[in-house]
């Protein structure tokens, strides 16, 4: 990070009919412009602005008017007029969206600098916001794109952690199930790394990062054991379309056709090149075959479209939601600004796939097209320090959010709203007699499980304590 000199106070962000005021000049240039710089322009501000941490230096920017606006080829400049980094072409903001841009290949953002938003002729002021000090983790205005910058969770690309509001959905309740917390697993059976869970009836698949899926099935005892049918007795190694790689393999999910429709993988990066981030979802065969691999049929690598991350710190968390779910929920399609219609996008796997990133904890949603093209259709904003973990509860028409010690093993629950987005409905505290473990992986069992108004819950522990990998409890149904 570059460090700038002097501190300074926070700059009045200047209008943009301010900016070409007392100039006839500009006046009519700015009567003949195209649509890029017509009037809308004045609604596009700065939002979040990140200049620490495990994120690369990013500035956020929010449309907070009613027209989507072409911001093609603007200009993001810190203090330094010497340094510039350009919008790419093709670039649009919805009414109500925010898109986040890493800067820091083009400048450094230091703890005490501005972010500055030009027009694309790089001297027409649109908006600024200095700071004198590290953002810790996010600079960002409360309510988006209106209101005064203050300190708040990282939530580039996402609606602002603004704080309350949410009906005390954020503040943390005892867990809704029993406390007490069973191993569920023989004695070092897995060993570190079993990250995400998904459990299809009598079957528990499980994503290990070091590269490989587990297919476990019961041990009659309440646990699960390794399938030793089918060269699943030790795992399978995975691979990228093609047969290399070694796909960083952090969670797992099935669509409505189960796993007869394959089961779908999130990784981060390819462990044989673990210093770049390669933010894919991966589908694998995973019912033909007794090999000790299995190579992938498809990838949609989504990292272009998403702000940078840690090598290690992107993808940790997939599941799926049926598109008659969202429809009938009313769910909004961001790249739209409308109602999610499914037809606008041909053949895919009749649902959205939403992703939870660690570094940051944002939830991304993304339609996945059999062609290979994707379409992120939803950004959403945990407020949590990172997800570890989602898994779409359909029985209750709820999501949850799952971190790990890094926020005391806190489960979040989410639904969408009257507004076609999803918001906080409750936050629990682990179980009682769960110890803070590194929980990456989360499970719950179906409706029909469901006895003495409870059922089984799972969770992955990472750092395999104790020798015990896989652990069960309750919730209520």
């Amino acid at each position: 990070m570059l460090e700038a000199g002097a501190s300074r106070g926070r700059p009045r962000p200047v209008p943009l009919h301010l900016a070409l005021a007392g100039s006839t000049l500009a006046a009519a240039a700015l009567l003949f412009a195209p649509a890029a710089y017509a009037a809308p322009a004045d609604d596009i501000r700065i939002n979040e602005v990140v200049t620490t941490g495990s994120v690369d230096d990013s500035i956020e920017l929010f449309n907070k008017g009613t027209a989507t606006v072409d911001i093609s080829g603007w200009i993001l400049k810190d203090d330094d007029n010497g340094s510039k980094f350009k919008i790419p072409s093709g670039t649009r903001l919805a009414p109500g969206t925010a898109r986040a841009f890493d800067v820091d290949g083009e400048f450094g953002l230091g703890s005490a600098d501005k972010a500055r938003l030009y027009l694309p002729d790089g001297s027409t002021l649109v908006d600024s916001f200095g700071w004198s000090s590290h953002s810790g983790p996010s600079w960002s205005r409360c309510p988006d794109g209106t209101g005064a910058f203050g300190k708040a969770a990282l939530t580039l690309g996402a609606p602002n952690a603004c704080g309350s509001g949410d009906g005390g959905a954020t503040n943390p309740v005892a867990w809704p199930g029993g406390g007490s917390v069973a191993t569920a697993d023989g004695s070092n059976v897995f060993g570190q790394d079993l990250s995400g869970l998904y459990q299809e009836g009598d079957v528990l698949w499980g994503a290990q990062n070091s590269g490989k899926l587990w297919r476990l099935v019961r041990d009659g005892s309440g646990g699960w054991r390794p399938d030793t049918a089918n060269g699943w007795s030790s795992g399978k190694a995975l691979r990228y379309p093609g047969g290399s790689g070694s796909p960083d393999s952090e969670a797992v999910t099935l669509t409505a056709a189960g796993a007869a429709g394959g089961a779908y993988v999130a990784s981060e990066r390819n462990g044989d090149a673990s210093g770049t981030s390669r933010l894919s979802v991966l589908r694998y065969d995973v019912t033909t075959g007794s090999g000790s691999a299995l190579t992938a049929t498809k990838e949609w690598n989504l990292t272009a479209g998403l702000p940078s991350v840690g090598s290690n710190l992107g993808f940790e968390a997939i599941t799926w939601i049926p598109d008659a779910t969202l429809t009938a929920a009313g769910f909004k399609d961001e790249s739209t600004g409308a109602a999610y219609d499914p037809d606008r996008y041909g053949a895919h796997t009749g649902g959205v796939f939403l992703l939870g990133v660690e570094g940051t904890g944002t939830v991304y949603g993304y339609v996945l097209q059999d062609g290979g093209a994707a379409t992120r259709i939803a950004t959403i904003a945990s407020g949590m320090s990172g997800v570890m973990e989602l898994q779409w509860e359909p029985q209750a028409a709820r999501l949850w959010l799952v971190c790990d010690d890094t926020c005391d093993g806190h489960h979040r629950t989410m639904r969408i709203g009257a507004s076609g987005t999803f918001a906080p409905a409750a936050t629990y505290n682990r179980p009682s007699g769960m110890p803070d473990l590194n929980n990456e992986g989360f499970a719950l069992a179906g409706a029909g499980e469901c006895s003495g108004g409870t059922k089984p819950v799972y969770w992955s522990d990472d750092g395999n304590t104790g020798g015990h990998a896989l652990r069960r409890g309750t919730i209520a149904c």
